[in-house]
């Protein structure tokens, strides 16, 4: 039979659907949404998959995973040779699989998507990460010691990667956490119902297993310094990946008011420190009947689905835009409508109003007209005179974004900075004006994907090993 005569493969328009909790039950409970696909609709949609000779899918991957080949073993059912594939590239595919904004990267240029869904690249990676922390995780190989000895600042996504690539290369790597457990905004920053803090440890204890030390409750910028880390403990490189944990404010009156919180703040109280299961956890957290979550991103809805989930009546999103803007993820926001969260749009606080005592009784807002376009590309939000009116509300929460963390720049001589005080680093090799020290992820760039910041960590590790090698 020639290539022409043969028959067409025949091609499902859309994905397999995610099985998912109940919204009415979940809106009420930490458990994670999405429960993953079944061995049936993984290998339903691996097949959907054209294997274009092109191969446009791995253009979107920061961190270069051979798409194709891992879609291709999945559907044939080996999830073994589909997950070791995936980890050639990838430390932390359980993370990848459940955060990763795959409709913005590497679906992004699935070829199946200009006329149909895109195969869904980000849901086969998950079952088959979660496939092999059931079944067992086979630990990668590790070249020979090399003698040389690096230290990595921080445990988030950027410097868990940096680590494990470094690791694999032969490196002897001490990670230096500042928290009590290791993973940075993956353990902190997103939800429980998102990213189950297990997996996250089973993705830490995989690093481990490499050779990989972690260091905790070690706060690089007082206990000791980048240059005490080099000069005096024998490091002969330094990664710092301690990512955009400031928080930033509106600074508008009222908002130093009682039941006043940063994102950073009430997702850390909530997802890491468990408030939520107060008493049987030492962490209390005050949540209102009726709260405003301040902006339009992937943190603003994970803190308005936490406010539901702790209590609250009524959790709003209160956006300036309009919902067309929304810098969310598509199902992030359809998520967070499901479960009852509302939505003012075209609207911003400009003052937070507290009684006698401090409490938070309501906010003063105005409404926004959109103009032309700025330069985010965005068109701007312009204010409406005479359109102010009071949101009853008794808890806020501010998530218009983070920066870098100023611990570890401040406390690092000859460190180049930016005005904002992020470090600045070749974003091709993540090298610094520092000789042996350099940087990736939200540190450098400011806050962005769990995914870049994995893909900065892998630059700087190719990197770090070449400056060992030739040291």
């Amino acid at each position: 039979m020639t290539d022409a005569s043969k028959p067409k493969k025949e091609i499902k328009p859309k994905k397999n659907p995610m099985p998912a909790q109940d919204p009415v039950e979940r809106a009420r409970n930490f458990n994670e949404v999405a429960l993953g696909y079944s061995r049936e609709a993984v290998i339903d949609e691996a097949n959907r998959c054209l294997q274009c000779k092109k191969e446009p899918c791995r253009q979107g991957c920061p961190v270069e995973v051979d798409i194709p080949a891992f879609i291709r073993l999945a559907a044939a059912g080996d999830f073994a040779g589909a997950i070791a594939k995936i980890k050639e590239k990838n430390a932390l595919p359980a993370v990848c699989g459940r955060v990763c904004p795959q409709e913005n990267q590497c679906e992004k240029y699935c070829t199946l998507g200009k006329k149909h869904e895109p195969v869904g690249i980000g849901r086969i990676e998950r079952f088959c990460a979660d496939w092999e922390l059931a079944t067992g995780v086979k630990v990668p190989e590790v070249a020979p010691p090399t003698g040389k000895r690096v230290a990595v600042v921080g445990s988030g996504p950027a410097g868990l990667t940096c680590a494990a690539d470094l690791a694999k290369l032969g490196h002897e790597v001490t990670v230096f956490e500042a928290l009590h457990v290791a993973g940075g905004v993956l353990m902190y920053g997103i939800p429980e119902f998102r990213l189950p803090k297990a997996v996250v440890q089973a993705e830490v204890e995989n690093l481990k297993k490499l050779g990989v030390k972690i260091e905790v409750n070690s706060v690089v910028g007082k206990f000791t310094t980048v240059d005490a880390l080099m000069e005096e403990e024998g490091f002969d490189a330094v990664f710092i990946g301690t990512g955009a944990g400031l928080p930033y404010f509106m600074n508008i009156p009222g908002e130093n008011s009682c039941g006043v919180y940063s994102a950073n703040e009430f997702l850390t109280r909530t997802n890491l420190m468990k408030a939520y299961m107060f008493p049987d956890w030492d962490t209390p957290i005050k949540i209102g009947k009726k709260v405003a979550v301040l902006g339009g991103g992937n943190v603003a809805m994970d803190a308005a689905r936490t406010a539901l989930r702790l209590g609250a009546e009524e959790s709003w999103i209160v956006y300036r835009r309009s919902h067309t803007e929304l810098p969310a993820r598509k199902e992030e926001v359809e998520h967070a409508e499901e479960e009852g969260v509302k939505f003012a749009f075209l609207t911003s606080p400009v003052e937070i109003l507290s009684n006698d005592d401090g409490w938070v009784t309501g906010m003063k807002c105005i409404k926004y007209e959109l103009g032309e376009p700025d330069a985010s590309g965005r068109r701007r939000p312009v204010p409406i005179e005479g359109s102010e009116y009071i949101m009853d509300v008794d808890t806020v929460v501010v998530a218009i974004g983070q920066g870098p963390n100023p611990l570890v720049p401040r406390t690092t001589k000859g460190l180049e900075l930016t005005k904002k005080g992020n470090i600045v680093a070749d974003l091709e090799t993540g090298a610094t004006s520092k000789p042996g020290v350099f940087a990736g992820g939200d540190v450098v760039t400011g806050a962005a994907t769990v995914i870049l910041a994995m893909g900065a960590g892998r630059t700087a590790a190719k990197s770090i090993h070449e400056y060992l090698m030739n040291k």
